[in-house]
């Protein structure tokens, strides 16, 4: 029989799931099924965890990822992460990319990434290479880059992505 002390246990017994009357004398059974349920829960919770945390700048599949993954994951990660429509206007702006801009991520959303916060990338290196993906359809471009503007001369690691979904991502890794 379960420990009748167990919180899951009550509960249930609480809410009529379980009656004292229609106890199970089987209660290795019951046990079991308890186990397979807190064992479910336990792999969901770590399957998401695993997931959120295989984010990295140097995965040949971080752009699909970016796209399945939250918000809060997006700001834990190591690197900067920028979502961008066709236009350049930029819909998410991420913690990391936020410290080392120095843009608070609720200032950048809704400004042109290459004319307004980073203008030092509106030339053919930069934004050339996000046009052309744009044209073509597909985007996945990685380059060394220099920014400039409003800070120290910085250098980057840069990937471009166009996911399948249609949704533009600029990553950024300071060197």
């Amino acid at each position: 029989m379960p420990d009748p002390s167990s919180d899951l246990y009550s509960f249930l017994q609480s809410k009529e799931y379980i009656s004292e009357d229609e106890e199970s004398s089987d209660s290795e059974e019951n046990g079991s099924h308890l186990r397979a349920v807190n064992d479910f829960e336990d792999d969901a919770q770590s399957a998401a965890k695993e997931s959120d945390s295989n984010l990295s700048f140097d995965t040949d599949d971080v752009g699909e990822k970016l796209r399945h993954t939250d918000p809060d994951a997006l700001n834990d990660a190591d690197f900067g992460i920028i979502r961008i429509d066709d236009n350049g206007v930029v819909q998410f702006f991420n913690q990391y990319e936020s410290e080392l801009s120095g843009v608070a991520p609720s200032d950048a959303e809704g400004q042109n990434f290459f004319s307004e916060l980073a203008p030092c990338s509106n030339n053919r290196l930069f934004r050339g290479r996000f046009k052309e993906g744009i044209r073509k359809g597909e985007l996945d471009e990685r380059f060394t880059y220099t920014y400039t503007y409003k800070m120290r001369p910085t250098l980057v690691d840069v990937r471009l992505y166009r996911d399948d979904d249609g949704q533009n991502w600029i990553l950024v890794q300071k060197q």
